[in-house]
């Protein structure tokens, strides 16, 4: 069984040891807001936008309902540009 004496200087040791975990965190954080800062940019504008999306969504739903084929059109188009970027996007990865 450990006495009072091994108990505070193991206490000791792991306070100290806890010390220098947060000072480590702490210089990395630095670099890890360096290294994300684009990231975080680029979220921050998405959210910004977001109720200039709400309000393109309203129109568009609007739009569909009065124009059935412009957006069944458009969205036949996006689909063929998305099915277009996968099979080149797979062919590219096979030639590496």
């Amino acid at each position: 069984m450990m006495t009072r004496a091994e108990r505070e200087k193991r206490k000791a040791i792991l306070l100290g040891q806890i010390q220098q975990q947060r000072l480590d965190l702490s210089a990395c954080r630095k670099e890890w807001q360096y290294a994300t800062a684009p990231w975080d940019r680029g979220w921050n504008t998405l959210l910004s936008l977001r109720s200039w999306a709400l309000v393109g969504s309203g129109v568009m739903a609007v739009w569909s309902v009065r124009h059935p084929n412009f957006l069944l059109r458009w969205a036949r188009r996006g689909f063929g540009a998305w099915s277009t970027w996968r099979l080149a996007r797979n062919a590219l990865r096979q030639l590496r």
